[in-house]
């Protein structure tokens, strides 16, 4: 399953994150394979997601979610 997929308080662990120009981003934020991330918010238009990594709340649009494959926890 995708980030995106994840509702608000559900948790997974990241597996893989999908090649593309945002890849180098995603991984200096903290988007590495094996790390918790948890959904904390979604807007009402359900896009961007709050996500809670290493001790950090990131806003991310559904797009770049979708980038980032996750086992659910």
């Amino acid at each position: 399953m995708t980030l995106n997929e994840l509702k608000v308080n559900e948790t997974g662990r990241i597996v893989s994150i999908e090649e593309d120009s945002l890849t180098l981003k995603l991984l200096e934020m903290g988007f590495i394979p094996g790390e918790k991330v948890v959904v904390e918010h979604q807007s009402l238009g359900d896009d961007p997601i709050a996500v809670r990594i290493c001790g950090y709340l990131i806003a991310l649009r559904r797009d770049e979610a979708l980038m980032v494959t996750i086992e659910k926890i």
